[in-house]
């Protein structure tokens, strides 16, 4: 793969995702918000606990929920949490005695989250290649539609494996490539970001 402008990306990514946090609106091609989640299979009684104005903001690809038990007292990180929506769901999951925790690169995002979550989760801004938190926190780590957005793979899954327990899960919806890319497509920053 040919070099790759990192940070560029980076601030792709940031401003795409500035926009999306104002509205999801014709901004992708799926079909994202409350109908969203419930065609991926999201339950709806989870999604009858959360706000209309947090729900519209949901763009996942995937449930990562389906993937694995989220079990009371886990203790959940959500690599880029967007608005929240998933972050709400684990808070239902693991219950009071549980811990949820999120990070996203975009500060529109984390200010939405936290705007969503109050002081039920602690969010924090950062990159996947450099998550703040410490060694072995986590029991699950998710991420739904976001680890495709970083250009170095291997920083981002060594990360996500220092901060898992022993024993922990990883839990992820994402897209996928089924072929090998242009070297125009792969150096476009708008590509990285849509």
């Amino acid at each position: 793969m040919p070099a790759v402008d990192v940070n560029g990306i980076r601030d792709a990514v940031r401003k795409r995702y500035a926009d999306v946090a104002e509205s999801t609106a014709g901004r992708f091609s799926y079909e994202t918000g409350c109908a969203g989640a419930l065609a991926l299979g999201y339950d709806a009684a989870w999604l009858n606990r959360i706000g209309d104005d947090t729900l519209s903001a949901f763009c996942g690809v995937g449930n990562p929920f389906a993937l694995g038990p989220v079990r009371p007292g886990d203790a959940l990180l959500d690599v880029g949490c967007g608005a929240g929506v998933d972050l709400l769901v684990a808070a239902q999951l693991v219950g009071p005695c549980g811990r949820v925790c999120g990070l996203d690169l975009t500060p529109e995002m984390v200010a939405r989250a936290r705007a969503n979550l109050g002081s039920g989760a602690e969010i924090a801004l950062g990159s996947a290649e450099a998550i703040p938190f410490a060694d072995v926190s986590f029991d699950v780590v998710i991420s739904n539609g976001v680890l495709n957005l970083s250009p170095l793979k291997d920083q981002t899954y060594r990360e996500l494996f220092r901060v898992l327990k022993p024993g922990g899960r990883l839990q992820f919806a994402d897209i996928v490539l089924k072929g090998d890319l242009g070297p125009e497509v792969t150096a476009s920053l708008d590509a990285w970001s849509d």
